[in-house]
């Protein structure tokens, strides 16, 4: 995937933490690809009324029902949104392919292509040189600023131009297509290139401040609110954006726009997977982050039909303001309420949830839930945890997790990125970088488990590096095979970055398994940074970027091998839990015959 925006959500208490992503989703699946709970005997007592704990109770009610799924419906929206949100900047600040004007041969109505550039144009690689022409005989006299009507013009000749020597086209140019972005609002070529691959990082660093001070409104206002307040404000940062008079007031609004809006994905995620009954709970999860990667192959469709840039966000931001409806039609997370001590208010959305599933819940369930959920939250005021510890004890562990997301985060955004400078259409080329993240997100849920988190992670990304490294060998002319050995790449990171996902939410113990993958996520985010840069590297030799991809790849899927298998194992509590990750007895206890 291009980089999703990963659940980074801020630790208030234990409560919190227990009631979080990694402890609902993960700790219910680090046994079993259908995410019931670790024991199916659980979701029987659940059935029979013994569970009086919110995931029983959700188990009664109906664990997808008709009231799940039309709120589940609404989530996807956001995600498509917020996919738009997060790298429409691909189109926006893309540079146009372009060549000097040259003016003892252009007029006009000249094209993009001429039969003269052979003599007035270099080549770069399998294109014309942007930035450079050959320079004009000293005998020939320089026109500046005039264009000659006749293409056969005395000026026009091969023997007028010296081949041996170029230089630079100075701000008159051709341009190949009609799309119209901020490089030629604003002028912005050659050696000024850098200020659109700025935008992408400056994105990128809206998003490393958003999405954690946005988990912390999110968990201080509340999941509903943040999403339709956090995606309205994001709208009309993206429709104040399209009405930018100049590149800094852009890409002020880029950063604005992602500070407030991305907390979208991780938010809509949350609600999503919090509303469904644990053993739907990595369905529901696998399939709204689907909907994210459907919107980036949306976006490129919209982006060939809407090729200029101020267009382009209106029709991308303006529907985006209905999201502020939500806080009239979306229901409140029931664990939040549960964590604010709003017991009243849960058991009431329970109440509502079972009507509309034609389920019926007892008083006493509801009542018992509301008396464990006061005892948690008391007990959750004298919990410990051992962070500091933990960040002595791990450290390796948690070295090579950051470098793994880093790595991650840095090849799948820079293949995305790439995917407009392949050969071919570069809109179709994206529609496919979109498209091929689906099946990529679903291979791990049939993997994992059969060859191991471990092999299975350092197996796609080593399929990764392979993909990058015979590119950057056959490359060329050879746009097909370029196509096909892309979307192979883009397919295997997008699955060992689901992969990475689970399996890292499972090498740490509970107490401080949160504190720590947001952590190793957060520093990773720097590789996102860093991603919208490495097509400069192309300046210096066309397929830099794809070694450095393979590169990291290769050397991150290596040092996978290190972590410990997790796979059949109890999901560590304590931090000798954890330390025992690589004693292969200890395993999970369904598994072994009393």
């Amino acid at each position: 995937m291009s980089v999703a925006p990963k659940i980074e959500v801020p630790k208030k208490n234990s409560q919190k933490s227990a009631e979080s992503l990694m402890t609902t989703e993960r700790e219910a699946t680090s046994h079993n690809t259908t995410p019931a709970t670790v024991d199916a005997k659980d979701v029987d007592r659940a059935k029979s009324g013994d569970d009086c704990t919110l995931d029983g109770i959700l188990v009664r009610i109906g664990q997808f029902g008709r009231f799940q799924l039309f709120n589940y419906v609404l989530l996807c929206i956001p995600m498509i949104f917020n996919a738009f949100f997060s790298i429409s900047y691909v189109f926006t600040a893309s540079t146009v392919v372009h060549r000097c004007n040259v003016t003892q041969c252009d007029s006009p109505s000249s094209g993009y292509n001429e039969p003269w550039l052979n003599f007035t144009i270099p080549m770069k690689g399998s294109s014309y040189d942007q930035c450079t022409r050959y320079v004009t005989n000293d005998n020939l006299q320089r026109v500046s600023g005039n264009y000659y009507t006749d293409p056969s013009s005395e000026f026009c000749t091969a023997a007028n131009f010296n081949r041996s020597v170029t230089e630079k086209c100075g701000n008159d140019f051709k341009f190949r297509d009609n799309e119209y972005t901020i490089s030629t609002e604003f002028s912005i070529f050659c050696s000024s290139i850098w200020m659109l691959t700025m935008v992408g990082t400056v994105n990128n660093v809206g998003q490393f401040v958003g999405i954690p001070v946005g988990g912390y409104f999110a968990d201080r206002l509340g999941r509903r609110t943040m999403l339709a307040v956090g995606g309205f404000l994001s709208a009309i940062m993206g429709i104040l954006r399209s009405i930018s008079t100049n590149y800094y007031m852009f890409i002020v609004f880029e950063f604005i726009d992602m500070a407030v809006g991305s907390t979208l994905f991780p938010t809509a995620f949350l609600l999503a997977i919090e509303l469904v009954g644990p053993k739907r709970r990595v369905a529901a999860a696998t399939i709204i982050t689907i909907f994210y990667s459907l919107g980036e192959a949306f976006l490129g469709v919209l982006a060939q039909q809407f090729q200029n840039w101020r267009y382009l966000l209106r029709v991308l931001y303006t529907p985006a303001l209905l999201q502020i409806l939500f806080l009239f039609i979306l229901p409140e997370s029931v664990r939040w309420l549960l964590s604010q001590g709003r017991e009243d208010d849960a058991t009431r959305l329970l109440k509502r949830a079972a009507s509309v599933n034609k389920r019926e819940i007892p008083e006493e369930d509801l009542q018992a839930l509301v008396a464990e959920n006061k005892a948690k939250l008391e007990q959750a005021q004298e919990s410990h945890y051992p962070i500091w510890k933990a960040l002595k004890l791990f450290r390796w562990r948690i070295l090579n997790c950051c470098f793994c997301w880093f790595t991650h985060t840095l090849v799948a955004l820079g293949l995305s990125l790439t995917s407009v400078t392949l050969g071919g259409n570069k809109y179709t080329n994206f529609q496919l970088n979109g498209i091929i993240q689906v099946p990529g997100l679903i291979l791990p849920l049939l993997i994992m488990d059969r060859v191991g988190r471990r092999f299975s992670l350092c197996g796609s990304m080593l399929v990764c590096a392979l993909c990058m490294g015979i590119t950057a060998v056959v490359g060329g002319n050879h746009e097909t095979v370029e196509l096909l050995l892309f979307l192979i790449g883009k397919f295997a990171i997008t699955c060992s970055f689901q992969i990475l996902y689970f399996f890292t939410s499972e090498i740490f113990p509970t107490n401080v398994r949160n504190s720590l993958l947001s952590f190793c996520s957060m520093v990773g985010r720097i590789g996102s940074m860093l991603a919208p840069q490495a097509p400069l590297l192309a300046n210096y030799y066309e397929y830099a970027p794809q070694i450095l991809f393979a590169t990291f790849a290769l050397i991150s899927g290596t040092l996978t091998l290190l972590f410990p298998e997790t796979t059949d194992k109890v999901l560590p509590t304590t931090l000798q839990d954890a330390e025992q990750l690589h004693d292969k007895t200890h395993r999970n206890n369904t598994n072994i015959v009393e």
